[in-house]
């Protein structure tokens, strides 16, 4: 039981020791020292989805620049909340990247949101499963998809992914 406690001991002082918080995910990064075109892409990243919350940035205390870093930005609305994670991966002059934004909202159905989206975007296929308790969208070209999980009668979790090879 003693070598339990060391080990969440050990963990929690890993962990504070590779996060940090500042006023963006950016601003954090290049103070972390992450390679320069991660940087450049986490900037272009925080301003088209308008990241402006609490931010994390997890990087390798010895070697940020070289090993892959975590940014995670949470923000809450009238309406529900929404969180954000970038995972960058350096490669030399080149940086992959996947990204991971979960979106609750309240006062709106996943059927409603899918209608707004298609709407939108009439090229996107649809796809329910586990009898409409969980929507697909995804564009032809697959470059991401959405995941709509019901959470309720007027209530949806809204998952986005993307993974991306720039470059390459």
């Amino acid at each position: 039981m003693n070598g339990y406690y060391k080990n969440i001991f050990a963990l929690i002082i890993l962990l504070s020791s590779v996060n940090s918080f500042a006023s963006s995910l950016a601003e954090d990064a290049k103070n972390r020292g992450i390679n320069e075109t991660c940087y450049a892409y986490l900037i272009q990243i925080e301003e088209s989805n308008g990241l402006n919350g609490l931010n994390l940035t997890f990087a390798h205390p010895d070697s940020p620049s070289i090993l892959p870093s975590l940014h995670i930005s949470s923000q809450k609305y009238n309406n529900g909340t929404s969180s954000f994670s970038a995972s960058l991966i350096p490669d030399g002059e080149y940086c992959y990247l996947s990204t991971v934004q979960v979106s609750s909202i309240k006062n709106q159905s996943c059927i409603n949101i899918t209608q707004i989206k298609v709407e939108s975007d009439q090229n996107l296929i649809v796809s329910d499963f586990g009898d409409g308790d969980f929507t697909i969208l995804s564009p032809s070209d697959n470059s991401y998809q959405i995941i709509l999980t019901s959470s309720g009668d007027n209530s949806c979790t809204i998952t986005e992914i993307r993974m991306m090879w720039p470059g390459k």
